[in-house]
Order: C-alpha cells, then structure tokens, then sequence
C-alpha cells in the first residue's frame, strides 16, 4: 500500500510516536495558524490566500473535537488550496461519494492515526471491544468512533460498525473482507441490546454478546449464521455498535 500524503508529511517531521503528532506544530509548518474561537453553525473553518491559512476551530469543542477539525482543515490546506468550499466538519464517519469532506477525512485520518503507528498497535490488540479501541483511541487522542473506523477501514477489524439515531440507521462501515451483500438493517431489532441502549435507558455494553446475524443484517440467509453484538451511546441520540464477524462461512458467503 502506498504511503498517503499525510504520512510523507508526518516522516519528513521525524514523527515517530503518537504523542508526537503536535497539529498546531504541523499547521504552523505547512503555511496555517490555528486560532480558537466561539463558532455557531460549525466546528472549523480555513482562510487562506498564496501560502499561508488560517485555521478557526470551534473554542468550545471537545480536546479530540479539535483535533480532528484542525487534521480536517489540514486535508482541505493539503488538496483544495484555491477552491471555494463551505465546509461542514463533522466526526468522522465513512463518506460513499468521494467528495471533497471524503477527502478532507481521509488526509485527518492519515494525519492523526498514520498507518505506520496505528497498525504496529492495532495487531497487538487480542479482542477487538469497546475499551480496548478506547485503549487504542486514548494512544492516538481520537474518538472512540474514528478509531472504530480506522480499524474496519485498514482490515483489522472483521465486521461492522454502525451508529443509529431513533430515527434509525445513521450510517456504518463495513470490513473489506465482508461481500457487500452484507448490508445492516435501517431500524433496530427490539432482540438486540442496541434498541435497549438506545430506546429503553439500558446501560452500555460492557462486552460483545453473540446473537443472530439476522437481528442486524438483512440478506435472506442471515438466520444461519452469528455475530457479535456490543453497544455504547456516544451521543443524546447516538448509539454505536460493533457487529464481529467471526464465522469463516459467512466471511465466504457471497
């Protein structure tokens, strides 16, 4: 796998651990200052003119918020210098059409959990849970959610994670080793602990629960097989759960 601009930027910096990746540091060394202000409508924004930016992140966002709305605007720095953009940070979530937010998040993912320090950690991980991405998210000063899905997207994570509101399915990422066929449900089974978390004041899961495969995802021959269920709340009205995949014949099932 070639090695994403992010991470060029990130080794020509001699950055070697987590703890060493300063964003106000590698702002201020591409051209861009970072300032913190009350902001309503939005959690950052860039201005930029020839070779210098700079960057208004939202004063009252959380300290990871932040971090990821300054790797964000970095990606927008790195790729659409010149181009007129509005730009809505949001947390990062997987994105289908490659617009110009999928690139702006694939670089702040780069950035802040660069695959030459996130994998080394990721394959020391025995079981992928909640606290043991927290454990992974707490290294690299990222959300639960953004850690959750680095490890679907870079393959070390075999299932799903999915994030519902009670209007129902959000979003979700999905394995690569997983055919596409697999689809998550848009509403939630009253079986599963996700509609408790998220309907019934049911408190987080504190580990993986196996179930049903058809109490999640869709295809008509889910009933055969299992899957792994763990739930947290992450926001007022957010749940997000992991579904793992640990069948060999369902990971075959096309």
């Amino acid at each position: 796998m070639s090695v994403t601009p992010a991470e060029v930027l990130l080794r020509e910096l001699g950055i070697t651990s987590p703890a060493e990746i300063d964003l106000e540091a590698i702002a201020h060394h591409v051209g861009a200052r970072v300032r913190y202000c009350p902001l309503n409508g939005c959690e950052a924004h860039i201005l930029g003119r020839g070779g210098k930016a700079i960057i208004t992140v939202k004063s009252g966002s959380s300290a990871r918020r932040k971090r990821f709305s300054i790797a964000h605007e970095l990606g927008h720095w790195r790729f659409h210098r010149g181009k007129t953009l509005v730009c809505r940070v949001d947390e990062y979530r997987p994105r289908e059409a490659q617009s110009a937010e999928k690139v702006a998040d694939g670089y702040a993912a780069d950035l802040l959990m660069p695959r030459y320090l996130f994998e080394p950690l990721a394959r020391q991980v025995g079981t992928f849970t909640f606290k043991t991405i927290g454990e992974l998210a707490e290294t690299f000063k990222t959300s639960v959610t953004a850690t959750a899905i680095r490890l679907v997207e870079l393959g070390h994570l075999q299932g799903f994670v999915v994030c519902h509101t009670p209007r129902g399915r959000k979003w979700f990422a999905r394995a690569r080793s997983i055919d596409r066929a697999w689809l998550p449900r848009d509403d939630l089974d009253p079986k599963s602990s996700a509609f408790g978390v998220q309907f019934g004041g049911r408190p987080d899961d504190t580990a993986p629960r196996k179930v049903s495969a058809a109490t999640w995802l869709n295809r008509f021959d889910a009933n055969r097989f299992d899957v792994r269920e763990q739930t947290i709340r992450t926001a007022r009205d957010e749940t997000l759960s992991l579904v793992l995949v640990d069948e060999k014949a369902m990971l075959a099932a096309k």
